[in-house]
């Protein structure tokens, strides 16, 4: 027995050690990371100029490789099945890891199960639109349209994130607004300027400069504070829709089993990283406010979302197969 016992404890010492070395030679060699988005689009952006950084901080190639599909549920599967020894990467976002499970029963994978959440990079709010034609000039206005042409009220939206934000704005509003799916951001956009729909929340990089252009018109922001780039923009709170603040934000993940030191190493230098000039520049074009949590931090976050639009997605009774 004591000879079974100081074998378990020495094969534990043994893998103690294994976990301890690997931060000083972590990486080791070309680590990818994973976004479930196409080419060009503002995840895609960022991944990018990150990776960039990392490269130079770790010694080692940071690719970025595009696996768009299925809600962003392809990308997430594969990092979730990976080695988890941290050459494997997931810029996950609040649509695939928090608002997909709120809404589809069957998940190639579970959030809070499968994953290893490093930090959140940013978070951006989303703005309210409508057509410049709109008799809708506030929020308040365009509650009072929606009370007396409630058969022929629409939004649109792009993806199921977009989707559950305007079914929590008719919640809270008692609004009955019919719902129009839309393949883009840049297609709904498209549907505000041709006043194919009511209104719609829309994400700041493809909204901002149509409303710079006065395309289309704001009513308001779903941040807690108003946005830089739409000074004169209220929030939802300030238009006197309460319990209204909606976050969008991206996060990166490593699969589950990842050594804590390693995700806590490719944290610090992701918050190195956000912390250069170039790097805050770019997120402000953007939108995005850089974040930068502790790991523990970040899984209490992603917990405390997935509650909370599992309890919106029910009460709205937005459900997928």
């Amino acid at each position: 027995m004591r000879s079974i016992v100081h074998a378990i404890s020495t094969l534990a010492l043994a893998a103690m050690a294994v976990t301890v070395s690997a931060q000083p030679g972590y990486p080791s060699r070309l680590v990818r990371v994973v976004i479930p988005f196409g080419a060009g689009g503002g995840n895609d952006i960022v991944a990018r100029v990150l990776s960039a950084k990392l490269a130079d901080s770790f010694g080692q190639p940071v690719i970025v490789e595009n696996r768009p599909g299925a809600q962003g549920f392809i990308a997430g599967e594969l990092v979730a099945k990976s080695a988890p020894d941290g050459h494997t990467v997931l810029m996950g976002s609040i649509g695939p890891m928090v608002i997909g499970p709120a809404i589809y029963r069957k998940m190639p994978f579970s959030t809070l199960r499968d994953f290893a959440p490093i930090t959140m990079i940013g978070s951006y709010p989303l703005i309210l639109i409508v057509n410049l034609s709109s008799p809708a000039k506030s929020v308040s206005d365009l509650l009072q349209y929606a009370k007396v042409n409630a058969a022929k009220i629409n939004y649109g939206s792009a993806s199921p994130s977009f989707q559950l934000t305007t079914e929590l704005f008719k919640l809270r509003t008692g609004t009955a607004f019919q719902h129009i799916p839309y393949k883009s951001s840049a297609e709904l956009v498209n549907a505000v300027l041709g006043n194919e729909i009511t209104m719609a929340f829309q994400d700041p990089p493809p909204a901002l400069g149509v409303l710079k252009a006065g395309r289309v018109r704001a009513l308001a922001v779903t941040g807690p504070g108003r946005h830089a780039a739409l000074p004169d923009v209220p929030t939802m709170a300030e238009a006197g829709v309460r319990d209204m603040v909606v976050m969008m934000w991206m996060g990166l993940f490593m699969p589950a089993a990842a050594p804590p030191m390693v995700v806590q190493r490719f944290r610090d230098e992701v918050v190195k990283a956000l912390a250069t000039p170039d790097v805050r520049d770019k997120l402000a074009v953007l939108g995005i406010e850089p974040s930068g949590m502790q790991p523990a931090e970040f899984q209490k976050f992603i917990a405390a979302e997935m509650e909370r639009w599992s309890t919106v997605a029910k009460d709205a009774g937005i459900k997928g197969e």
